[in-house]
């Protein structure tokens, strides 16, 4: 285990796998089922023609609920739930990365910026045809004139009736397979990885420098997961402001089934100026700021429960 500063970094070979994945899995549905709603009204503020629905981010909460019910907020929620093996790939990979990029550096930054990006690629790349499928579903509703793909009225219909249905992911699955064929379920892949990969290199850096600087400041006292709790929110909103214009021009690119994302890119700021690049960013750094918060603790909390038995009289908590 190092030390960095006062806070204790465990590394990969410190761990118990079984118990890091088992619970893992646990961490991450728990993550995505409290921060979905905000990241379905990041998505809808995102693709909507200035503010054609919705004003901002409370105002298409209200809508939402209003008309479509807490359903509503969660459309596409199931078939989503298929990201939690990409999440597990995430942190794989991030953490086998870092073991490998320390037999060369050991410099945090630099293990951070090299594992963060090298795990959103490999994350991206499971994640971009469920992520595709799920958008559709969230423009359902009140957006569903702004996806080129539209559940059957039968299905919305059965929806409503039954709550959450895969009924409306096979249709929405079809729909796009039978218009773009396979490359339709990877529509955007390079910007989602220009979004993400930077997202997740930034992410950590700035996670790690946050954590550093608050527990210089802070008293001794001071509890080291507090200091995560608060370092992570502060990385993610570093991170989700630098990014969110390339954000927004991948969920264009997605939905509306743009094929060039130089071509999306200079659309949108002709119809919408700079304003245009910051759209959604409100419920992005809301939806990321409790994201933060049980990805730093769970994660932090996660290692510490998996910490192989002949290590925990090591431990400094």
């Amino acid at each position: 285990m190092l030390q960095k500063g006062a806070l204790t970094i465990i590394e990969w070979e410190d761990l118990d796998k079984r118990k890091f994945y088992s619970l893992g899995v646990f961490m991450t549905l728990t993550t995505r089922a409290t921060v979905y709603p905000f990241s379905l009204i990041r998505t809808r503020l995102q693709v909507q023609k200035g503010k054609s629905l919705y004003s901002g981010t409370f105002d298409a909460f209200c809508k939402i609920l209003k008309s479509e019910g807490i359903c509503g907020l969660y459309r596409g929620f199931m078939v989503n739930t298929f990201t939690l093996v990409s999440g597990q790939a995430y942190i794989t990979t991030y953490e086998l990365v870092r073991k490998y990029v320390s037999n060369y550096s050991q410099d945090n930054t630099v293990k951070s910026i090299i594992a963060g990006g090298a795990a959103s690629l490999v994350a991206q790349t499971i994640t971009i045809p469920i992520d595709i499928v799920s958008q559709h579903l969230m423009m359902q509703g009140q957006g569903e004139h702004l996806s080129r793909f539209k559940v059957k009225p039968k299905m919305m219909l059965a929806a409503t009736k039954r709550g959450l249905t895969f009924g409306q992911t096979r249709d929405i699955t079809v729909q796009i397979f039978a218009e773009d064929g396979f490359r339709g379920f990877y529509r955007g892949y390079v910007a989602s990885l220009l979004t993400y990969i930077p997202n997740s290199a930034l992410w950590w850096p700035f996670y790690h420098f946050y954590a550093e600087q608050l527990s210089n400041l802070a008293p001794s006292s001071c509890p080291h997961l507090l200091l995560q709790a608060i370092a992570g929110p502060m990385a993610a909103a570093t991170a989700s402001t630098i990014t969110n214009p390339m954000d927004v021009v991948r969920a264009r690119v997605q939905v509306e089934g743009c094929s060039s994302v130089i071509g999306t890119f200079k659309q949108l700021m002709a119809e919408e100026g700079m304003w245009g690049l910051t759209k959604g960013l409100s419920a992005r750094v809301i939806s990321s700021t409790p994201t933060s918060v049980l990805i730093v603790v769970g994660y932090e909390t996660l290692k510490r429960l998996s910490l192989k038995a002949e290590l925990i009289h090591m431990r400094h908590w």
